[in-house]
């Protein structure tokens, strides 16, 4: 994923977990990955994998292209 994509994926994830009123630990816990990778993930930092968006979408309940809207 290019700088540009992260980015965008990133600011789409903080958006979607503080509307559902999750915190970082709690995402982290749900998908079974660390904090800190929720935090790179989330400053567009580290590229998560397709599998772990899945996750992310199934546990914040919504659709994956909410995720994923704006990255072309």
């Amino acid at each position: 994923m290019s700088k540009e994509r992260n980015d965008i994926f990133a600011k789409n994830l903080k958006a979607e977990r503080y509307r559902k009123g999750v915190t970082q630990a709690q995402l982290a816990e749900a998908i079974n990955i660390s904090e800190s990778s929720v935090s790179l993930i989330e400053r567009g930092i580290q590229s998560p994998s397709i599998f772990l968006v899945y996750d992310i979408s199934k546990f914040l309940e919504i659709d994956i292209n909410d995720l994923l809207k704006n990255i072309s």
